[in-house]
């Protein structure tokens, strides 16, 4: 996450103050909530700056630009704006509640342990359809769907390019989304533009489908400097541009690389 603003005003005619404001590695704009104790609203409090957020783009815009540059600004995605309530517990209510919203929000529970060690542990969280794809989704409900449709698949790059590729290959991606869905219950997924992000509080892989040359590249949070690299498997991208969190690079020919790449999948889950 990068940090933009603590305490941030959101004006006398909204009347609050964000705790925190950032923006994640997805790109995706983010609000962070804090709590001491339970039963303090914070989900409510949560969503009323989320509403904020989505009517002053430009304002959110400028700050990331004055903080990080016209590229970082230029490439916030609005799909997938998140909410992330940290407090102490939380309620089965809470829980139930943010089931039937439609927002992207997570529940994190905090423990202290002595003066020098915080425990963050994600409770629960729902992943929203893409705002673009509900407003087409909207669209098509009154003009027809054609154009709509259209319009959807356009903003699904990575799926795009995943069908792109050849059948074995899908079905190789599968079992690979399959796999890491069932690392734990809080493993999330979210087709972005250019990957497709699975993530725990952030990414631990991120999967690019290469149809010219048939293959998937995953990108995962592993120190390169720990394993042994093998040729045309994997690689270390640390100073390396590429579309994706994650400083190892893997490729995904066949199914015995997908076998062969499991054990590091499961190290990047486990570390984030």
């Amino acid at each position: 996450m990068r940090f933009l603003a603590s305490e941030y005003s959101t004006g006398r005619a909204h009347g609050g103050r964000i705790d925190t404001l950032g923006i994640d590695e997805n790109a995706a704009p983010a609000i962070l909530e804090y709590k001491r104790a339970i039963n303090e609203n914070v989900i409510n409090q949560g969503l009323f700056y989320l509403d904020w957020l989505l009517d002053h783009k430009a304002e959110f815009k400028l700050m990331v630009m004055e903080r990080y540059g016209h590229e970082a600004a230029d490439a916030i995605d609005w799909r997938y704006p998140r909410l992330l309530c940290i407090a102490a517990d939380f309620t089965r209510y809470d829980e139930y509640a943010i089931q039937q919203i439609h927002r992207n929000i997570e529940l994190i529970r905090y423990r202290r342990y002595g003066d020098d060690l915080l425990l963050l542990e994600l409770t629960n969280a729902t992943i929203a359809q893409p705002i673009e794809e509900e407003e087409t989704h909207n669209a098509a409900t009154t003009n027809g769907g054609g154009r709509a449709a259209m319009g959807e698949r356009a903003t699904r790059t990575a799926q795009t390019q995943l069908d792109a590729t050849s059948p074995a290959l899908r079905d190789i991606f599968e079992a690979l989304r399959a796999f890491l869905l069932a690392l734990g219950d809080d493993v999330q997924e979210k087709v972005l533009n250019y990957y497709f992000a699975f993530r725990r509080l952030h990414n631990f892989a991120c999967v690019v489908a290469y149809p010219r040359t048939n293959v998937l590249i995953i990108y995962v949070k592993v120190d390169p400097r720990n394993i042994t690299l093998e040729p045309l498997f994997t690689r270390d991208v640390t100073n390396i541009g590429h579309l994706a969190p994650g400083n190892l690079e893997i490729t995904i020919r066949h199914m015995a690389d997908f076998e062969r790449a499991q054990p590091l999948l499961l190290k990047s889950y486990e570390v984030s």
